[in-house]
């Protein structure tokens, strides 16, 4: 799976409700993603178009920058990132690496929780963090992620910054415990479009001379 949008955390979907959140210390911060996470359950899909930008520790290195496209249907997703499709239909995951013609597939398992997928990318605060409201403008609200268990995560904080209209994240950056910093841009949000069931599942026959690598146990 492609560490770079995952945030190089390789995990399962997450559920939950900002009121289960333990030693919340912020309640301004949870007035605003009480009605971020509203919106966006009010959405039966949700298709964006994205800029990942990794700014290495080394502050010698270049930036680098990926664009993509992702599908959201449910727990359930579709995630379009150069060189690689990824696929999961909440039960089987299928990573398929495009210049080696090469299909990766595992299972979901639905007991973890160590961070961050493509499914639960808009509603991550709902479930194992800390928040802090930091600031505003006329138009966005910037809050950070703290989670509850850091020594599990390979990340300290997350920055939300969020549409004040539209009550959507429109960026984010993940800050790692090695340094690397990775930042998201939200390029186009829309919702509520008929997306094919289809779509969450990785079609073999499409692609001939394909090597499958099973790794399901």
């Amino acid at each position: 799976m492609n560490q770079l949008f995952l945030f190089a955390i390789a995990v399962a979907f997450c559920t939950g409700s900002i009121a289960q959140i333990k030693d919340t210390q912020d309640p301004k911060a949870k007035g605003i993603l009480d009605e971020v996470s509203a919106k966006t359950k009010s959405y039966t899909s949700i298709k964006v178009d994205f800029t990942m930008v990794m700014q290495s520790k080394d502050k010698t290195k270049k930036p680098e920058t990926q664009k993509g496209a992702l599908q959201l249907k449910g727990d359930r997703y579709k995630l379009d990132i150069k060189g690689q499709e990824i696929i999961s239909d909440a039960k089987t995951s299928w990573t398929y690496l495009k210049d080696n013609n090469e299909l990766q597939i595992n299972s979901v398992d639905p007991n973890s929780n160590d961070g961050v997928t493509p499914s639960n990318i808009f509603t991550i605060y709902e479930k194992g963090y800390k928040y802090k409201f930091i600031s505003e403008t006329a138009t966005t609200q910037t809050i950070d992620l703290f989670p509850n268990n850091p020594e599990k995560k390979k990340f300290h904080t997350i920055k939300l910054v969020i549409n004040k209209a539209q009550k959507q994240i429109s960026s984010f950056t993940v800050f790692m415990k090695d340094g690397n910093v990775f930042d998201y841009t939200i390029n186009t949000f829309v919702t509520s479009t008929v997306i094919p069931d289809s779509v969450f599942v990785f079609d073999v026959k499409a692609h001939p001379g394909i090597e499958v690598v099973d790794l399901r146990e």
